[in-house]
């Protein structure tokens, strides 16, 4: 037996090294400096969120987001740490502490890389988008959630994890409410929602008001709510007062410290890290496809090699995991990139921003913070998908509501399992009611026929079991015509040996007519092709005919 043939590491900024002009510099450059301005205050409020050390954000944005862009399969994705992350890396931080995270983490890079090597990118593709949907939609739910704290400025001291010990948590503490921190919050959201509408709407675009254009509204709401409560010393929680601050450095170099006792726990949580990462960098490189036409697609198998080193180098700086980003690919592209330079200069961008103006950091609101991503997760979420429900088919339904449902009450991991067994045995039951067995008209004298279609598999070889039953007094031989049998498995395979010994007990022979390719391979290699014999297989009904 061969090793499968591993894909080869071409990372798609190889093609750099021909063709690649001035103007194209130019371009990413301004690009990459824009986007990088974008991931600040993402990469900050990911970390927070996520119940990590803001810097812990701000390393992973700039290690991580470089060797994606420098190692990955995409022209213009942007990798980092991404939302769909934040209540998975919640949860394992609590039950399992820092350092399994960080060894989760490297796990889940090594399985990245991994699958990457042996060509299992489209593979996830095939996950039902139900699934993907419900469980989207369920973590941008339980990412609002636990922003609610530092939006309304609640006193609690540490947040549960899980979905209802937060709505116990909130509902008992709502007392606490700290006005100035949702007037901010507030603020904050209006800011990045109205933003760009009322700046460039229907407004000529001259001098100051087109820089300002130009900037996202994530940063000019941060930089407000920031300088505000510098100047007015507002009473509300900043990074310095619950963090102390950010130290202008990159964190130093170190291996997890490793516990065996409890990395044997770590199998369940690295699995997750890997799936979710892999469905999200894929997920995004293929928005950036479409939105790049004029651009070479995606190598998917590429791109999660690249996933697996960033996974597995971000962890030694204390970073927590990385993935494709769909909001900062979707504003690196819109601000012209064409290479994965530009995702290399929003990384190095942000390392000159941390380098250069840490201390700033000091006096951001977690407030702002917080309306900052209830905004993420309003855009995380397909809400729409719930009101276009009753358009889809029961399976659809019970795909989507039952992975949300999960997602939020249960745990993300227990959803896509779940989920996946759920979407498993509705194929086989929908497989299982495309085989028919058809009875044949104007056969010879002793002769009963029927005309087998769809695929002959173990969820449908019941129908077949019942087949002597069916046969009629005085029948000699039983033909099945099977050219309309597309495919078939072992256990077809052995409900025909079944039914052939049946008959054979009561001398009735039984003759496959016309069997395709793939079935007539399994009939022979399974030894039951020479147990029928020569006249036990019949190349067309014709020639059934004729023999009878």
């Amino acid at each position: 037996m061969s090793l499968p043939r591993l894909h080869p590491f071409r990372p798609r900024s190889l093609a750099l090294l021909t063709g690649y002009s001035r103007e194209q510099l130019a371009t990413d450059v301004g690009a990459g400096v824009t986007v990088g301005i974008v991931a600040l205050p993402l990469a900050l409020a990911f970390a927070i969120a996520s119940g990590l050390r803001p810097e812990q954000g701000l390393a992973t944005a700039i290690i991580a987001g470089l060797l994606i862009s420098l190692l990955g399969g995409s022209s213009v994705q942007i990798g980092g740490p991404a939302g769909a992350f934040i209540v998975v890396v919640y949860g394992i931080l609590q039950r399992y502490g820092l350092a399994n995270l960080l060894l989760a983490t490297m796990g889940a890079g090594v399985l990245l890389l991994l699958m990457g090597a042996l060509r299992l990118g489209a593979l996830v593709r095939y996950i039902p988008v139900a699934i993907v949907t419900g469980f989207t939609n369920g973590i941008a739910v339980l990412i609002a959630l636990a922003q609610l704290k530092d939006f309304l400025g609640l006193r609690i001291d540490k947040m549960p994890a899980d979905f209802f010990g937060q709505i116990q948590a909130i509902a008992a503490h709502l007392g606490t409410v700290n006005p100035v921190a949702l007037a901010v919050a507030a603020a904050c959201m209006a800011i990045v929602l109205l933003w760009p509408k009322n700046i460039v709407q229907d407004r000529p675009l001259i001098g100051l008001r087109r820089t300002l254009a130009l900037l996202p509204g994530t940063v000019i709401a941060l930089a407000a709510a920031t300088a505000a409560t510098a100047a007015l010393a507002l009473p509300l929680d900043t990074i310095g007062s619950r963090f102390g601050g950010i130290p202008q450095s990159l964190p130093p170099l170190a291996w997890p410290a490793l516990d065996w006792a409890s990395a044997k726990q770590l199998v369940i949580p690295t699995l997750t890290l890997a799936l979710l990462g892999a469905i999200e960098s894929l997920l995004c490189a293929r928005v950036a496809d479409k939105l790049t036409p004029h651009l070479p697609r995606h190598d998917p198998n590429q791109e999660l090699m690249a996933q697996g080193v960033a996974n597995l180098a971000a962890p030694l700086f204390g970073g927590l995991p990385a993935t494709g980003t769909i909001a900062r690919t979707v504003t690196n592209i819109r601000a012209g990139a064409t290479s994965p330079v530009a995702g290399i200069v929003h990384a190095l961008t942000l390392l000159v921003i941390l380098l250069a103006a840490a201390p700033l950091a000091a006096h951001v609101p977690l407030a702002a913070l917080a309306g900052i991503l209830l905004v993420v997760a309003w855009n995380m979420g397909e809400w729409h998908e719930f009101a276009r429900l009753k358009r889809f088919n029961l399976t659809y339904r019970t795909l989507l509501v039952g992975t949300f449902t999960l997602t939020v009450v249960a745990d993300l991991t227990v959803a896509v399992e779940v989920g996946l067994i759920t979407a498993c045995l509705f194929f086989v039951y929908r497989m299982s009611q495309l085989f028919q067995l058809r009875p044949l008209a104007d056969m010879p004298a002793g002769v009963t026929g029927y005309e087998l279609y769809g695929a002959l598999f173990f969820g449908a070889v019941g129908k077949l079991e019942t087949l002597p039953e069916q046969v009629p007094a005085g029948t000699r031989r039983v033909a099945l015509l099977m050219h309309r049998l597309v495919q078939m498995d072992t256990t077809g395979v052995e409900a025909l040996r079944e039914l052939h010994r049946t008959l054979t007990k009561h001398d009735i022979g039984l003759v496959l007519v016309q069997v395709n390719d793939q079935p007539l391979d399994l009939l022979r290699r399974s030894g039951l092709a020479g147990e029928l014999g020569d006249a036990g297989i019949a190349g067309s009904l014709d020639e059934l005919k004729s023999a009878a």
